[in-house]
């Protein structure tokens, strides 16, 4: 065995592994503070450019999301105002066929007719505040719309429906008389065909975007996921790495102190 004080291999050695060791217990800690196996491009840059593209369109899945929900506020809203039209109708055709009996006198059927023109304006009332971030889709001007994948090329548009007073063809009705609450009967009825009609309109598009939102939620979902099987860390396994580093590290400390004291038994040699 050769002695030298200058060039000590064995320190050199367990000075070597001691910092292979503390730069793996460096790595597992960061993996176990974080979270990620995969924190930058320098643990891995082809892994982490990967997951970079999948957050991107995640972050752009996002975006859909939030226009969807717009368009689900719009068109609830607008559903909600066609169907107090629709029952506002069917209280008008009663209000008609009431005052179109010929069994009942003047008076009461000015008391039809007051109650008609209460109700017939409240249709107008109505239409008027169907709105939702500033689309109401119920005067015939503000569609619906909503982006349906990241890269914005596509699109759902739920036409928007006109249903006020005028269109209904109701506005300045009365039924002040048998002739003119009959008349207003068959107008009603009409005017409940084109809610109905509208109703359907809305009601399809509603369900559309419903079941756009449900896909787009589980896409989203399912990237994440992927993501996560790429860069997350095995905690449990990160734990019990850190358990075995820490001892080799140790280890390592108590090798290199060894190493150290061998130049010493040179002395021994001049005794």
């Amino acid at each position: 065995m050769a002695f030298s004080v200058n060039t000590n291999a064995g320190a050199l050695v367990a000075l070597q592994t001691l910092n292979k060791t503390n730069s793996n217990l460096a790595t597992t800690q960061n993996r176990i503070s974080t979270g990620l196996k995969v924190a930058s491009a320098k643990d891995n840059a082809a892994i982490y450019s990967i997951a970079q593209s999948q957050r991107a369109e995640i972050s752009g899945l996002n975006a859909v999301k939030d226009s969807l929900s717009r368009a689900t506020g719009a068109i609830d809203t607008a559903l909600a105002g066609a169907e107090a039209v629709s029952d506002l109708l069917i209280e008008l055709k009663e209000k008609a066929v009431a005052a179109a009996d010929t069994g009942i006198d003047a008076s009461q059927r000015t008391l039809l007719n007051n109650e008609f023109s209460e109700l017939r304006n409240q249709i107008d009332t109505i239409v008027a505040n169907a709105e939702f971030n500033g689309i109401n889709a119920l005067r015939g001007s503000d569609d619906i719309t909503a982006i349906v994948n990241q890269d914005a090329t596509s699109s759902i548009t739920i036409a928007a429906q006109d249903i006020d007073v005028g269109t209904l063809g109701l506005s300045g009705k009365s039924i002040t008389t048998s002739a003119s609450a009959a008349g207003v009967v068959t107008l009603v009825d009409s005017a409940l065909d084109t809610v109905n009609a509208s109703l359907a309109v809305l009601g399809a598009g509603a369900k559309r975007i419903e079941s756009v939102t449900t896909f787009v939620g589980k896409l989203s979902d399912s990237i994440e996921t992927g993501i996560g099987n790429l860069v997350d860390a095995d905690l449990a396994r990160e734990s019990a790495n850190l358990q075995s580093l820490q001892v080799k590290q140790q280890l390592g400390l108590q090798a290199l102190s060894i190493a150290n004291q061998q130049p010493s038994s040179v002395l021994s040699l001049f005794g």
